[in-house]
């Protein structure tokens, strides 16, 4: 097949774009890259061991991180939403005076729609929700990476542990958590025009909101799917198997994922140039139940889920004009 490369009559602007999800990408690389210099440089080593202590000892990810505003607010975070581009949509109104618990679908294969409108000010959620304080939650594990958790804490982005979650939500009126709800496993269910979710079997976030009286807020992301396309893996193929065992082991899932090159249109690992929409659904008023009964929590589970199927009627026919099928919840 012939590779359609891009133009080089590109406007800057979109230049700009390519050049900041890519730098994105190589976040993490290039801070592992970085640490190693300072590891393996003997003047700096006793530095790079004492940071290697910091992080064993670092409270931050579950605490709340360092949140600093102008993090999330540097421009590369806006240059990375305007490639696809991403946006962010609500349907009600939030009251800063109450805590929530957002749940985010679809994982896709990274969750860039959460990363960009709730980890970043990129799409700017403070003006659009002010007096809130959003937490994106993330696997304890990104916290172990040197460096790349520095640039996690600093844009408020924490652990996803009940502990986590318990200490956010009790800071006082407006503090929030993001959960992206399928985690790894979803990922794995990530194709183009398709909306699997894993969420039934999903109730450890809905027993955090009611122990916290948070109230829980769905929100669904059209367009995460299509970012990335993906190897085939049907149930009992060779390349699922491998994703399973690699996931009890590793604790996640590595979807075998290809999109489009920095140089051309045909072949890569960058996303594609395609809309996302993220829609906050309307929240769901939860009382504070110490120890709530499975009954109650699949009566609120049922109540999130109508939520979430509410907004996928909503806007299915304006953002998911190219889908394959209906949104499905699977066991």
């Amino acid at each position: 097949m012939a590779v359609q490369w891009a133009p080089l009559s590109l406007p800057l602007p979109r230049r700009r774009q390519t050049a900041s999800v890519l730098l994105w990408m190589l976040l993490i690389p290039i801070s592992f890259a970085i640490f190693f210099y300072f590891l393996f440089t003997p003047k700096f080593t006793p530095l790079a061991l004492a940071y290697v202590v910091f992080i064993i000892l670092d409270p931050s990810p579950e605490t709340g991180a360092r949140r600093v505003m102008w993090m999330r607010k540097l421009p590369i975070w806006r240059w990375c939403k305007d490639y696809f581009p991403i946006q962010l949509v609500s349907m009600a109104e939030l009251d800063p005076s109450r805590n929530y618990l957002f749940g985010y679908h679809p994982h896709g294969i990274i969750a860039l729609g959460s990363f960009l409108n709730f980890g970043t000010e990129a799409s700017s959620f403070s003006h659009k929700f002010p007096g809130l304080n959003i937490r994106l939650m993330t696997l304890q594990t990104n916290f172990n990476l040197p460096l790349w958790r520095e640039v996690l804490l600093s844009l408020g982005i924490s652990s996803v542990s009940r502990r986590s979650c318990d200490n956010i939500l009790n800071k006082g009126p407006g503090h929030s958590c993001m959960i992206v709800v399928g985690g790894a496993t979803e990922s794995l269910h990530a194709f183009p025009g398709i909306a699997d979710l894993i969420v039934r079997k999903r109730l450890g976030f809905i027993k955090v909101a009611l122990r916290n009286g948070a109230d829980l807020v769905p929100v669904y992301s059209f367009g995460e799917n299509d970012l990335w396309d993906q190897v085939p893996n049907p149930p009992g193929s060779a390349v699922r198997t491998m994703q399973a065992l690699f996931q009890k082991y590793m604790t996640f899932a590595p979807p075998l994922f290809f999109g489009r090159g920095v140089f051309n249109y045909s072949f890569g690992i960058m996303p594609y140039r395609r809309a996302v929409v993220s829609v906050v659904g309307r929240p769901i008023e939860c009382p504070k139940i110490e120890n709530p009964s499975q009954e109650i929590l699949l009566e609120y589970q049922q109540k999130y889920l109508d939520e979430l199927m509410h907004i996928w009627d909503t806007y299915k026919d304006k953002y998911a004009k190219n889908r394959k099928r209906e949104m499905r919840f699977l066991e």
